[in-house]
């Protein structure tokens, strides 16, 4: 699955960059929230990518790299 991020300059033309003047402006929050059946095992699967990560040993080219930085 491949994701694009499109960026647009800030202050592109049609964009509304005004804040309401009022709380009573701004979008009230979905009252009937369902959760999706597969959010857990995101979750799970977001950990154990995070996890791998951060047990995943240091490359010796990085550690090198680091070195010559002191």
């Amino acid at each position: 699955m491949a994701f694009v991020i499109r960026a647009r300059p800030c202050g592109a033309e049609g964009d509304d960059l005004s804040l309401p003047e009022s709380n009573d402006k701004m979008p009230k929050p979905a009252k009937n929230v369902t959760k999706r059946a597969d959010e857990p095992q995101m979750g799970l699967a977001l950990r154990s990518v995070y996890q791998r990560t951060v047990e995943e040993a240091v490359p010796d080219e990085m550690l090198d790299l680091l070195s010559k930085l002191d």
